[in-house]
Order: structure tokens, then C-alpha cells, then sequence
């Protein structure tokens, strides 16, 4: 299999979100942390991210800091509510008002134009009952938006994106505009939920891009735990100290990693390919905002600690 990058390199930006079940089944506790905690309705908990993020919050309930509450389309095992976001305006709003803060992660990640406008419909629908109830909501969105500007890209970056993934990206931002106490976060790669890491190795082996010069691409990264912990801060900014909830934001770790020293981490064996014109060398995301709201370490990012932390939430899905 060779991991082909192409204009935007969005097989790598993208995570599937709502509509993807995993295959496996998570032995979830279903207790509430503790009911005096801000409450996170999180939309779309089933998804792949969801997914992640809820087995790196079990692992260190204590420092979690927040009640999450699991939406999910179909019954999942996640004793939260269960609806479509659509077509069950009585049940979002019933939802909400459950809730200190709405978490956005439902969406699509690939189709036709047509059926991404999903992403609009659902950041609309969502943002009508937010508002209603007086909640703020962060809605996930990805650094797809920034299509081939060159970085680090920063928040006031213009979005050019490239595909119709990141149009539908730009477009569930717009209609995010005007809201108060809204934010859009342009999340980075994702260890274990992206196409390098996140899909098992071929029987022959990875194959990967690499340039004229040697170098393979290199990229923006998180991994599952760090980005739990990213979010759930976030949360508790946006209930306790609204003013400073910015209405963009990068979120990834500082600096950009190989992705050939992602793969050495993990002990994996893979080819060189190279790479075509339109694969792009560097895609860094700014996250100088995230750094000074104390959502991530301002230390550089490190391919071992990134894959070192996707296992750690992989065993805990286990």
C-alpha cells in the first residue's frame, strides 16, 4: 500500500467522525466522573475520535475534569443519549439541556459534494439549539481549510482549501460565524485515527513518499491522549472563562514530525516511494494560541512520545 499524498494530503488530515462504528467492542465505564464537573454533551461519540479520546479519559478519570455525556445515532453501549442529530430536533434540544458545553465531532469525511453538506447541516442545526440552551460549542474541523498556503499556518491564515472535504470544513466554520462563544478547532493528524497510523500495515509492508531530497513528508501531530486532554481543558475554558474561547483554533502538538520517524517508531518496515509534484513536503499548523491557553506543552513535538502515547489509549480500547 502506498500512502499517496496529494494535493492537500487529506487520506492524512482527515478522521472519520459520526457514521463510522468502530469493529470493535470498548469495555466502556459508563459512570459519570463526578456531577459538580462541567458537563460536555459530546456530539458524535461513537466516531473513531470519540472513540479515542473516551478510552484516554478512563484512563485518568481524575485529571479529566469534566462530565462527559456520549451522543451516539445508534445504540453503542454508551448510556447516553441516542438520536440523529437531523432529524431529532426534540432530543437535541432535550440533550442540551443536559449540558454546560456542546462538543461538535459528528460529521462526514468523504462523498460527493452533495453528501458533505452534511457537515453545514449538522454545525446549523447544532449551533440553533447551543444558542437556545445558552451554551458555547467548539465544533472539530481540520487543518484542511488551509489547503496549499504555506505555513507554520497560523489562525488568520486565509482558508484556500483544495477539496470538497475542506469546502465543507470552511463552510461549517461560516455558519459557526457570529456565534458567541463559539469556536472552530482546526485539528491537526491524529495519531491511530489518520492513514498512516491508523490502518494496520499491509501484508507486503508501508510504502512511503519520500522527495528528491531524501526527505519524507513531514506533518502536524497529536496523539489520542494529548488531544483528550487538550479538549477537555478547552471545555472547562469555555464554561469558566467564555471571554477567552477563541473563535479558530489550531490544535496539534508545536512543531512538525517526519513521517518516516513515526513509522521507525513503531518498529514498522516500509519502502520508499517518490513522491509526486503535487505532495506537499510541509504542512505545519501555528499553534502558538494553543500553547498560551494552556492546552498543550510548548515542548516540540517527539515521534517516540506520539507513538508511545497511541498505544497507551489503544490498549486501554483493547
Amino acid at each position: 500500500m502506498i500512502l499517496t499524498l496529494g494535493r492537500d494530503d487529506s487520506a492524512l488530515e482527515y478522521w472519520p467522525e459520526i457514521f463510522i462504528r468502530m469493529d470493535f467492542a470498548m469495555p466502556v465505564d459508563t459512570k459519570p466522573m463526578r456531577t459538580d464537573l462541567p458537563r460536555v454533551l459530546i456530539l458524535g461519540g461513537a466516531g473513531r475520535l470519540g472513540t479515542m479520546m473516551r478510552a484516554a479519559w478512563q484512563a485518568a478519570p481524575q485529571a479529566v475534569g469534566i462530565t462527559p455525556i456520549w451522543q451516539a445515532r445508534r445504540e453503542v453501549g454508551l448510556s447516553g443519549p441516542v438520536f440523529d442529530i437531523l432529524t431529532a430536533p426534540g432530543a437535541l434540544a432535550r440533550a442540551c439541556a443536559q449540558a454546560d458545553v456542546v462538543l461538535l465531532l459528528a460529521g462526514v469525511t468523504d462523498g460527493s459534494a452533495d453528501d458533505l453538506a452534511v457537515n453545514v447541516a449538522l454545525a446549523k442545526a447544532v449551533r440553533k439549539h447551543a444558542q437556545m440552551a445558552g451554551l458555547p460549542l467548539i465544533a472539530a474541523s481540520s487543518g484542511a481549510v488551509y489547503g496549499r498556503a504555506s505555513g507554520p499556518l497560523g489562525e488568520d491564515t486565509p482558508c484556500a482549501p483544495l477539496n470538497d472535504y475542506g469546502r465543507s470544513k470552511c463552510a461549517m466554520e461560516a455558519a459557526l460565524t457570529g456565534m458567541k462563544r463559539a469556536c472552530a478547532l482546526r485539528i491537526g493528524n491524529v495519531a491511530g485515527a489518520d492513514a498512516l497510523l491508523g490502518v494496520p500495515a499491509p501484508e507486503g509492508g508501508r510504502v512511503l513518499h519520500v522527495f528528491a531530497d531524501g526527505r519524507a513528508p513531514e506533518r502536524s501531530y497529536i496523539g489520542p491522549g494529548a488531544l483528550a486532554e487538550a479538549v477537555a481543558r478547552l471545555a472547562r475554558l469555555a464554561v469558566e472563562a467564555p471571554a477567552r474561547l477563541p473563535e479558530q483554533l489550531n490544535l496539534a502538538l508545536p512543531g512538525v514530525v517526519g513521517m518516516d520517524d513515526l513509522l521507525r517508531a513503531t518498529d514498522e518496515h516500509w519502502q520508499p516511494a517518490p513522491a509526486p509534484d503535487t505532495a506537499l513536503p510541509k504542512v505545519e499548523l501555528d499553534v502558538t494560541r494553543a500553547v498560551g491557553l494552556g492546552l498543550v506543552p510548548e515542548v516540540r513535538i517527539n515521534a517516540a512520545a506520539v507513538v508511545a502515547d497511541m498505544r497507551r489509549v489503544r490498549q486501554r480500547m483493547a
